[in-house]
């Protein structure tokens, strides 16, 4: 093991070390999550050591103090307790026998399994003037010092707490099938046949980066002409807290001036790339989490199984083609419109050499679709009991802020008609 994480406590007591941050999901489960807790007994007085993993939606800085809550809520946590130790010894990985001994006799090892229906890391971008940590999915390991593991009374000092970041991470799959393919026809006014539109992709994942392939056919059958071919790519963001709200953001739109004559056809394939660095000033935009400032890309697809909720930010994204279509004549535009079709797509990272992955149809339909269900309502309510005048402080785009709020009050609504 070539490189260790380490995270000391302000008071030295205790340091948590990781041998990755990185953790890939595998669809059907995630690797597990393992680390070492350095602790020193001098320094307890007679308190305890607990590790925890969480995973959380953030929605608003964690230094806003509006009516003492928190823009944060917890989608998974788990905990457990390093020292004293609990229980039987378990069977040690290799990555775990090399931390524990680099860390020494002090050394207390723990391991956490995610389950498969996390979300993976995410960010939504922030604007210009916005600073802090970014909203989005993150996942956090945080070793503490406390005489219980979890009592709301008791106050845990800064100094007694250390923590790293880590990431949950989806790779695109190694077998690659042919992209999707749509058609539609659409009549005009004044014209007795109409206009066919079949758009088809090349393949159906597409690195980050990589161009799109869109192959365009065209059957014009009117007597209008097709004035102009657009092709753009829509990212669709799926926040799913009480309920699931869908944004669309176009990521890529590029103009073609190829035009197709009355009772003609026409066929080619067009090429467009989504990148980030073209839209580095959306703001509310989804990217690929990061631990610290290094690059980043548009966040990837997010793959699953289909049959467990997802909860937090789910990805996915459409490619859609659009004609116009116009004529001359006394009525001029007024009996032209758009012919419009859209392809779901997959875009992702590729795979590190040596890790192998399939990529099932189930899978696929549950990601084209951008499928999300709806979250199941928290106990812990009172964290998004928050003043609307209260939204300039937040760094979360408002239209979601509000979307939010709204869910939340109907909920609300709806569990005092049934009681």
């Amino acid at each position: 093991m070539a490189l260790v994480f380490k995270k000391t406590s302000g008071n030295g007591t205790i340091a948590l070390y990781l041998g990755k941050r990185d953790f890939v999901d595998n669809v059907d489960s995630v690797e597990i999550v393992e680390g070492v807790v350095k602790v020193d007994p001098s320094g307890l007085n007679d308190r305890k050591v607990y590790v925890y993993l969480a995973c959380a939606f953030r929605y608003g800085s964690d230094d806003l103090d509006v009516i003492g809550l928190s823009f944060r809520r917890d989608i998974w946590l788990h905990r457990v307790q390093v020292y004293p130790p609990t229980g039987g010894s378990e069977a040690k990985s290799p990555m775990m026998e090399s931390l524990l001994k680099k860390v020494g006799e002090q050394g207390h090892a723990f391991s956490f399994q995610m389950p498969p229906n996390l979300p993976c890391s995410v960010s939504l971008q922030p604007g210009p003037n916005d600073s802090g940590k970014a909203c989005g999915v993150d996942f956090e390991i945080k070793a503490y010092i406390a005489n219980t593991p979890d009592n709301p009374d008791e106050v845990i000092e800064k100094k007694d707490t250390c923590r790293l970041m880590i990431r949950k991470i989806q790779f695109a799959p190694a077998n690659n099938k042919a992209g999707a393919k749509a058609d539609i026809s659409k009549q005009f006014m004044m014209s007795d046949k109409p206009v066919h539109l079949e758009a088809s992709l090349e393949k159906e994942v597409y690195y980050h980066g990589d161009p799109i392939t869109v192959k365009v056919k065209i059957n014009n059958e009117t007597n209008k002409t097709v004035k102009k071919i657009k092709i753009s790519v829509d990212q669709l963001t799926s926040v799913v807290l009480y309920s699931s709200d869908t944004y669309v953001k176009e990521v890529c739109a590029q103009e073609f001036g190829e035009t197709v004559n009355a009772n003609s056809t026409f066929e080619k394939s067009f090429q467009v790339t989504p990148l980030l660095a073209n839209n580095k000033e959306k703001r509310g935009l989804a990217v690929d989490g990061r631990l610290k400032d290094e690059d980043t890309s548009l966040a990837s697809t997010t793959l699953s199984q289909g049959e467990k909720e997802m909860q937090g930010i789910i990805i996915s994204y459409k490619v859609k083609v659009t004609l116009t279509v116009s004529s001359g004549g006394l009525l001029g535009g007024f009996t032209g419109s758009d012919v419009v079709v859209e392809l779901p797509v997959t875009l992702m990272s590729p795979k590190p050499a040596g890790q192998i992955s399939q990529l099932t149809p189930r899978m696929v339909e549950a990601a084209s679709q951008g499928k999300s269900s709806l979250m199941q309502r928290t106990q812990n309510t009172k964290e998004l009991v928050i003043s609307k005048e209260k939204h300039k402080m937040l760094k979360f785009p408002l239209y979601i802020f509000d979307s939010i709020i709204n869910d939340y009050e109907n909920s609300i609504t709806e569990g005092h008609k049934s009681v």
